[in-house]
């Protein structure tokens, strides 16, 4: 199972990185975790097939992690000539907002059902559920944004993989990344440590508890990237990728 790192930028572009997108590569069928507003750009410079892609999940509505879904729906309609079915499983009430962001980004691309099958899920926190193949158990973290915020643990190819999403500490981030083969954790600042984001000081107090495999640092403000070099854990690049055996 590889996964290819596509978008490892926070929401405005520090160090001129892509928003955040992840492609897994796994015998279930690939899938996203996240599809910020760039990722098409990122999707296509990566050399990734969209229509190989069978599931996309959403860890919030921010638009540096599900913006780029409008885009992905209409090149899968327009340029892809997609036929093959799409699952996109988000936090409650990504129905509406995928449908609202569809019309603003594009008026009346609602008005045409697409040419292949489209499936929305909305993914409870705290309930795993089954997913084209890939357990998925979504616990719920802390960062506004108009619907629950999630992080995500995988379950795939018996693998484990856990991201956090955008969030402050919180204790069920123990639960989702708890001994992963791989934990993809957003630090976006080194130590200062502010509200609804995760701080790199605060990150690296609580992974002894974590227990994860390999941790991979994301979501880097300007701020996090001018310290990298000081990082004890690897931190992420567009394009990174990681081979689970």
């Amino acid at each position: 199972m590889d996964v290819r790192l596509l978008g490892t930028g926070d929401a405005f572009g520090s160090g001129g990185r892509f928003n955040t997108c992840f492609h897994v590569g796994a015998a279930a069928g690939a899938f996203l975790i996240d599809c910020g507003a760039s990722s098409m750009v990122a999707i296509r410079k990566f050399g990734i097939v969209p229509n190989e892609v069978r599931t996309i999940f959403i860890s919030h509505l921010h638009g540096d992690h599900f913006g780029g879904l409008p885009f992905f729906l209409l090149d899968a309609r327009l340029i892809s000539r997609r036929a093959a079915p799409l699952t996109i499983a988000g936090p409650p009430g990504i129905r509406e907002r995928l449908a609202a962001a569809m019309e603003n980004a594009f008026p009346g691309s609602n008005s045409a059902p697409p040419r292949f099958e489209l499936e929305v899920q909305e993914l409870q926190p705290g309930i795993p559920q089954n997913v084209n193949g890939v357990e998925v158990t979504p616990h719920l973290v802390k960062h506004p944004s108009g619907a629950p915020p999630l992080a995500l643990r995988f379950r795939v190819d018996g693998r484990v993989i856990a991201y956090s999403g955008d969030t402050e500490w919180v204790d069920e981030l123990k639960q989702a990344a708890c001994e992963a083969d791989l934990f993809i954790a957003e630090a976006y600042l080194w130590d200062k440590q502010v509200k609804f984001h995760l701080d790199y000081a605060t990150l690296v107090q609580h992974l002894p508890e974590i227990r994860a495999k390999r941790v991979v640092l994301t979501h880097m403000s300007a701020d996090m990237l001018g310290h990298a070099v000081e990082a004890r854990c690897e931190c992420a690049h567009d394009g990174m990728l990681i081979i689970l055996d």
